[in-house]
């Protein structure tokens, strides 16, 4: 194992276990746990199942964290799901997950987190966002400017350049934010059941509603999209201290802690508002905050939610550039992003892509109906991962590790036919989104080509020369 610094321009190992579960939790924790729960009711129109859908969920997220925990500690390097289907399946599945990382797994979320955060900013404060200014290209919108898009990407610049100037500090503000955030949501769980105007009998099942597998299936999507992020601390396998004890318990830890925040949470939905007045609901912790103490309170709440997507656009401002900087420094993506600031020590080029991207992406709102097309594809490769991880045990008996995942082989047995489950129906029941997700995968195949000949052709050039 490296040290803090062993000179050769690498990542410093300068994050703790603290830091590392705060990571977890902060990632896990943001837009979605406030504004899915009524999509998930409109689907299932049972409370007793909402709750048992987001239990499943939060079952499903701990099993990948067990699994990825042996991954982690087998490969303790930046990069997460890239160095782990790098390892199991070769370059080519490595490249996809980073692929696929870039394009929906940071960017969109990072976008959609920060325009998320300024509409909940303005909320709190009684601030009107102003119109919004459409810009067209030969007769076409291509882009929208508005004062809640301009502070979505003053926060997406603000945090990126906090991330480039020092992974201590960065790791410190997301600690602040992360706890305070998390302070705020138990003291409105607890508040909302001590004194919230709530009723029990919204928990009083109303015979299965709309359920069946396919709307569970479904649901699941969004639910899995609120618990993306259990894995963060993979990706900065290279930058945390005693990573093979480190990471396993970071992760675990990370997702015990949120999937029982997530279920008082949903809870205090349930006993707030009834399941008619759920449905459909995007702003349904505003709504719940309303319902049990009033207009007044409900702008504390949306201080407290504000924080909490501040606090995920931050962690995933950190975590996202460690995958580009890993596939650079393998050979599959531009070298310049295998770059590290050698002051800062923070992988710059790589921090600067991400928050172009997601800057367009806000001005543009092209993430706007992206949800289910990102809970599939990241289904999709966390599943690949996890397959991955068994045959790295069967063809690799040499990399032990320190930690083994628990529960082995059903563990992992779970996670895989839970994902197959989920993806099976959402192909039967939004085939649109499956394609846009099995077409980003097929264009990352053709980028990954690209760079393999364009390498080639350089070594072969070099060669003659």
């Amino acid at each position: 194992m490296k040290s803090a610094f062993d000179g050769n321009g690498d990542l410093l190992r300068q994050i703790g276990i603290f830091s590392a579960t705060i990571l977890v939790v902060s990632n896990m924790v943001g837009t979605g746990i406030f504004t899915t729960s009524g999509f998930i009711m409109a689907e299932l129109g049972d409370p007793l199942i909402l709750m048992l859908c987001w239990l499943c969920g939060g079952i499903f997220a701990l099993c990948g964290a067990l699994c990825y925990g042996e991954l982690g500690a087998k490969f303790p390097h930046a990069g997460g799901e890239y160095v782990f289907l790098r390892e199991s399946f070769g370059k080519p599945m490595g490249f996809l997950s980073g692929w696929i990382s870039l394009i929906v797994g940071f960017s969109a979320p990072i976008a959609a987190a920060a325009i998320a955060f300024a509409t909940y900013l303005f909320s709190a404060f009684g601030i009107s966002p102003g119109g919004v200014v459409p810009i067209t290209l030969f007769g076409v919108q291509v882009a929208n400017v508005s004062m809640t898009n301009l502070t979505a990407v003053a926060a997406i610049v603000l945090f990126s350049l906090l991330h480039y100037y020092s992974v201590i500090a960065g790791a410190r503000l997301q600690n602040v934010l992360t706890v305070s955030n998390f302070v705020l949501i138990i003291g409105f769980i607890g508040a909302g059941f001590a004194f919230g105007k709530g009723s029990a009998s919204h928990f009083t099942t109303s015979g299965m509603g709309t359920f069946s597998a396919e709307t569970f299936a479904v649901s699941l999507i969004f639910v899995s999209f609120a618990y993306s992020g259990w894995n963060a601390a993979a990706y900065l396998g290279g930058e945390i201290r005693e990573p093979r004890r480190n990471i396993p318990l970071a992760l675990v830890i990370g997702t015990v802690m949120v999937t029982g925040l997530y279920l008082l949470l949903n809870a205090v939905y349930v006993y707030a508002l009834p399941a008619d007045q759920m449905k459909g609901a995007i702003d349904i912790g505003a709504r719940s905050a309303r319902a049990l103490f009033g207009e007044n309170v409900s702008r504390f709440l949306a201080i407290a939610v504000s924080l909490g997507i501040l606090s995920a656009v931050s962690a995933m401002i950190m975590t996202g550039p460690r995958v580009y900087y890993a596939m650079a420094k393998d050979g599959i993506f531009f070298p310049r992003f295998a770059r590290v600031n050698p002051e800062k020590r923070t992988p710059a080029p790589s921090i600067a892509l991400q928050a172009a991207i997601a800057c367009v992406m806000v001005i543009t709102a092209t993430f706007n109906a992206l949800l289910m097309y990102i809970g599939f594809t990241l289904s999709l490769i966390a599943m690949m991962t996890v397959i991955g991880m068994m045959r790295i045990r069967r063809t690799r008996p040499d990399l032990a590790g320190a930690y083994r995942t628990f529960g082995y082989p059903f563990t992992p047995l779970l996670f895989i036919a839970g994902n197959l489950w989920i993806v099976f129906y959402m192909i039967k029941s939004r085939p649109l989104n499956s394609l846009f997700g099995f077409a980003t995968i097929a264009l990352g195949l053709l980028v990954y080509l690209w760079f393999v000949r364009r390498k080639e052709t350089r070594t072969d050039f070099q060669s003659r020369t």
